[in-house]
């Protein structure tokens, strides 16, 4: 039962508050253990248990949740974020290393792409409960572990979770060590919302397109000798299709340590927009701080061969990014499509790179943006 608080304010108005319990360690473990999992289907509101079968019956509907099963109880000590506490807009330097970065933005290989995409897609799908979906999570970390070879400021490491999949996390050393961190993100993870564990989900696009361009975007970095004054960390997060799981138990625990992040930017899904539409970075317009994307405009016209445009509100927890709003940290999440012109094909069999509409060269813009933003922010 809810408890009901009355409190009298002034002209003898009467505003009521109900106080909300608080689960219990015991109540989250006996839940789990019967294979319920706690879900957030809107901002303000209480979570709700579901079974397996209806948190998938919710995927296909195309309803948006934060599974906060693994978070719920750091998030009530660390207080959540909502829409309403960013008022002010952080503000960030104007773009402004351009003769630097420019022959860095030339070397980003979509070849290098699609051979790294060419080695994902060949896993039977990414899902964060399969044997494949673990295999690709170690895939990446050796990719990425190869990358970072003979650099001493960098460390490649594993975050492990109550799942199979680990998320990865590469970390750039600043010069600045105890400064605010910059961080890219991107999902490893793919579904077949037909049949999430054994079905085919090359998952080319979603999130394969914005996994490779994070590696090819620490590569070129890497051998420019690229060596930030600001701390600096790339994202592969496991578990995103199942409600944003790695980016918030990652974003809960950064939070929960005090980590300051100064930026943070999603690339989900870059390498496709619809035939016969017009060729834009889309940026999203919810669940973001206005002053990054002020930032990520001005990085757009300077950087991009394509504009950016602003889609429609994505709603509620639709990608990693709002697991980084939610514990108040700045974010941005730059989409292949304005919503309606982006894949169709998603969380399907048929997400690969042959679909009409598939672009190297458009996810290659996204790629370059994923650099700069990164440069940018931290040099």
């Amino acid at each position: 039962m809810k408890l009901r608080l009355c409190l009298n304010f002034i002209l003898a108005a009467l505003v009521c508050v109900h106080a909300v319990p608080i689960l219990s360690s015991n109540e989250i473990a006996i839940k789990s253990a019967q294979g319920l999992r706690l879900l957030s289907l809107e901002e303000g509101a209480e979570p709700v248990w579901k079974t397996e079968d209806e948190k998938l019956d919710l995927m296909r509907a195309s309803v948006n949740f934060f599974d906060v099963t693994e978070v719920y109880e750091l998030e009530q000590k660390n207080g959540v974020v909502t829409s309403k506490d960013f008022t002010i807009a952080a503000t960030f330097p104007a773009p402004s290393h351009q003769a630097a970065l420019t022959p860095i933005l030339s070397t980003v290989s979509t070849t290098n792409m699609q051979s790294n995409l060419n080695s994902l897609t060949a896993f039977n799908n990414r899902y964060y409960k399969s044997t494949t979906g673990a295999q690709a999570s170690t895939w990446i970390y050796n990719a990425v572990k190869s990358i970072a070879s003979g650099r001493s400021d960098i460390t490649v490491s594993l975050y492990s979770h109550s799942w199979g999949q680990s998320s990865i996390i590469a970390k750039i050393a600043g010069s600045s060590a105890s400064s605010p961190v910059t961080i890219v993100g991107a999902h490893m993870d793919s579904i077949n919302l037909s049949n999430p564990t054994n079905g085919r989900a090359p998952g080319a696009d979603d999130d394969g397109t914005g996994t490779v361009n994070l590696i090819e975007g620490l590569r070129v970095l890497v051998a420019a000798g690229f060596k930030p004054s600001t701390p600096v960390e790339y994202h592969w997060y496991s578990g995103e299709e199942a409600g944003l799981l790695g980016s918030q138990a990652i974003a809960t625990a950064y939070k929960n340590a005090g980590t300051k992040v100064k930026a943070f930017m999603e690339l989900d899904m870059s390498g496709y927009f619809k035939p016969g539409t017009k060729e834009v970075m889309a940026l999203q317009a919810d669940y973001i701080d206005e002053g990054l994307n002020t930032f990520l405009k001005a990085l757009i016209t300077m950087y991009s061969k394509i504009p950016w445009a602003m889609d429609i509100p994505c709603g509620y927890a639709c990608s990693d990014h709002a697991s980084w709003y939610k514990v108040g940290v700045p974010s941005s999440f730059p989409y292949e499509a304005i919503t309606g012109n982006d894949n169709p094909t998603v969380h399907s069999a048929s997400d690969t790179t042959s679909v009409n509409g598939f672009s190297w060269a458009h996810s290659l813009e996204f790629a370059k943006i994923g650099v700069a933003f990164v440069y940018e922010m931290s040099v």
